[in-house]
């Protein structure tokens, strides 16, 4: 099991806190906070590209 090393949880009033995570291995996380063993995982590269997209605007039909 990698050694993830967890963000402070990002959390907004009244719903579920998301964690991202790094490892040395260059792997990205996702996990709701107090639920770290279950989580979506690929590169750093494609974690960055999904908040730059995010930040961009690219999710905005989700809200």
């Amino acid at each position: 099991m990698a050694d993830i090393r967890w963000e402070e949880p990002f959390c907004a009033e009244g719903s579920v806190c998301f964690r991202l995570g790094t490892d040395e291995e260059g792997n990205g996380y996702i996990a709701v906070a107090g639920a770290e063993d279950t989580y979506v995982s690929d590169t750093r590269e494609a974690l960055r590209t999904l908040i730059r997209d995010i930040k961009a605007g690219k999710a905005d039909h989700l809200l």
